[in-house]
């Protein structure tokens, strides 16, 4: 009986089924994760947010280019692949805030002059992808045993139309926020017309 109240226990830590239901407010979406599923990479994980799901390879650390090379400390490279297609302008954003926290966490002076790569390719994206990536991305170095001075997460926040807060949000309630930010932005130009006009009204007068 006690080993059993173990596993399940085991259970809800690594599917995160232990957290509060999701409703309206504070809360996530249910997320899992599950490591060593490839064999060529060093370390790799899989992880999944609500329905947005990514898969993390970490290589290294190893050899690197004389070109990329790094006398102090590792070359951390980070290689995102959407779903269908190639990489495009939001992928390489992306690939850039990845690599930045990676590079935060990762003791990257324990292994100067090598090369860790980082690539995670997007399984399904339901919304907040990049926090996913985040996730995936610490699962697999942990996994592959890259020392780190602190484990990160990514958490995808947004305020919808009436102000309250959400969190892990969905891809419609990111296109919401996005629809909200353009229309916010236009209302700006109509503002600078309104201002404009009167100015060209009292000028005359």
């Amino acid at each position: 009986m006690e080993e059993e109240r173990h596993a399940d226990a085991k259970i809800r830590a690594e599917t995160g089924t232990g957290s509060s239901p999701r409703g309206p407010g504070c809360s996530l979406r249910h997320f899992a994760c599950e490591q060593n599923l490839l064999s060529r990479p060093d370390g790799s994980a899989s992880f999944l947010q609500g329905d947005t799901s990514v898969l993390a390879g970490v290589y290294g650390p190893a050899e690197v280019k004389v070109s990329k090379e790094i006398f102090n400390k590792a070359t951390l490279e980070v290689i995102l692949r959407p779903k269908i297609g190639l990489p495009g302008v939001a992928e390489k954003s992306r690939e850039r805030l990845i690599r930045n926290t990676c590079e935060a966490a990762v003791l990257g002076t324990l292994h100067p002059r090598t090369s860790i790569t980082v690539v995670l390719q997007v399984v399904s994206d339901a919304g907040s992808l990049l926090a996913c990536c985040l996730n995936a991305a610490c699962i697999a170095l942990v996994d592959a045993g890259v020392p780190m001075r602190a484990l990160f997460c990514g958490v995808t926040c947004a305020l919808d139309s009436d102000g309250s807060l959400v969190l892990d949000p969905t891809s419609k309630q990111e296109k919401l926020q996005q629809c909200l930010a353009a229309a916010q932005a236009a209302s700006q130009h109509i503002f600078r017309f309104y201002r404009e006009s009167l100015q060209r009204r009292y000028s005359k007068s």
